[in-house]
């Protein structure tokens, strides 16, 4: 049972990125949801057959803590149907750190995991571009691109997550096939981010380049000149390649940060933050933030702190911190590359946050467990994820195999 929990969990991490793409609608809902629902089902009997559970880490009970008060909040919520849903969606997504936890047994395990979602991500960046040429000839003047079902800043921000995590495997990997879909998907889903045409998704993008390029180039000079001779010809292609459109619209960046209203946000956090005055400590109920802050029914926070805050208070808001702490400490335990590329994923949920509601993302949680996961193994098999991750640019001779039974 465990070996089908493991497989799933791995299917698991490869839909999140595409999820939306594949939506049967209800009662089934996307792929993800259906590939997780099978997972727990799966996963609780495999539990109770081996008659063991591991040791919760300071993430796991901080992000219990933090479910179990949101499910407190439907005591005094302004709006309980909202938050019913939100509970079930917070509960589907916020599994993961558990589940990760539990079945992930090694450095290869971990490695894995990285795998998968950096495949799923190529599945969306293929899909994104795909729009692109399917409806160019007939779009005449649209701006933005993405996946079907998908919204362009998710598409962004799942995309720009997966950077850092290609530029890891790609130093790091024995076999060539991992290592081509690694190289294979920076170029490819910045593409894909550009198309969508996300102003934050792009920062985002731009921070984790920064970060690909110093795991890529560090001790290895040869690499870092290869790289800056690529640049230009790599602009130029961009630069015929993606729809004037889009230029132009990333080009308001600088104007947006300096005396726009970010795209209707300052409104939205300007009503938001008159909400958390109402209900400063214990929040509005979990889900609540349209109703709490007056908003149309399809808006939402675009701030993930201020989310938080307004529908959990304080309390939730305190708990959520101590998890990125959490997850700060345990990309301290590591060292190397893992260190810089965890690092730098962080970094970029950190600004993808500032703009987008996050909290019940797969996405948000498949990247904390994999943190937790990470300081785990720097613990208990420093040496095994030494050698899966070496500090050296050097591909190890023999490939570290996964212990998961």
């Amino acid at each position: 049972m465990r070996r089908i929990a493991w497989v799933l969990l791995l299917l698991f991490a490869f839909a999140i990125p595409w999820e939306y793409s594949l939506d049967l609608g209800e009662p089934l809902g996307n792929i993800a949801r259906m590939v997780g629902i099978l997972l727990l089902l799966v996963a609780i009997p495999a539990v109770l057959q081996s008659r063991r559970v591991r040791t919760p880490g300071p993430m796991q009970w901080l992000v219990l803590a933090l479910f179990l008060w949101f499910c407190c909040t439907y005591f005094w919520t302004v709006e309980p149907q909202a938050t019913l849903d939100s509970l079930r969606g917070l509960f589907q997504t916020m599994m993961l750190v558990w589940l990760v936890w539990e079945f992930a047994e090694s450095a290869g395990d971990l490695r894995a995991l990285m795998r998968a979602y950096i495949a799923g991500s190529l599945v969306l960046a293929v899909l994104t571009v795909a729009n692109l040429a399917l409806t160019a000839a007939m779009a005449a003047g649209q701006t933005r691109f993405a996946a079907a079902g998908q919204d362009p800043n998710d598409v962004a921000r799942y995309l720009d997550l997966g950077f850092p995590l290609a530029a890891l495997l790609m130093r790091s990997e024995a076999r060539w096939p991992w290592r081509l879909l690694a190289a294979g998907y920076i170029p490819l889903g910045l593409l894909a981010v550009l198309l969508t045409a996300s102003r934050g998704g792009f920062l985002a993008a731009m921070a984790a380049m920064a970060g690909c390029g110093i795991l890529l180039g560090y001790g290895h000079l040869r690499r870092v000149l290869f790289g800056t001779m690529a640049l230009p010809p790599i602009a130029v292609l961009l630069w015929f390649t993606i729809p004037r459109e889009i230029f132009e619209r990333l080009a308001t960046i600088p104007e947006q940060l300096h005396g726009g209203d970010l795209n209707q946000r300052l409104n939205i956090w300007t009503a938001g933050w008159h909400a958390f005055a109402q209900a400063p400590f214990f929040g509005t109920g979990a889900g609540s933030f349209v109703s709490a802050a007056g908003m149309a029914p399809l808006d939402t926070a675009h701030n993930t702190a201020l989310s938080i805050a307004v529908t959990g208070g304080l309390v939730a808001l305190f708990l959520a911190g101590a998890i990125v702490a959490s997850a700060i400490g345990s990309i301290q335990q590591t060292h190397g590359p893992l260190r810089w590329a965890l690092a730098t994923a962080l970094v970029v949920w950190l600004i993808t946050s500032l703009v987008a509601t996050v909290e019940e993302s797969r996405s948000t949680w498949l990247l904390l467990a994999l943190i937790a996961l990470a300081g785990r193994l720097a613990a208990e098999q420093p040496e095994q994820l030494a050698t899966c991750f070496p500090a050296s640019s050097q591909t190890p001779a023999v490939e570290p195999i996964s212990v998961n039974p």
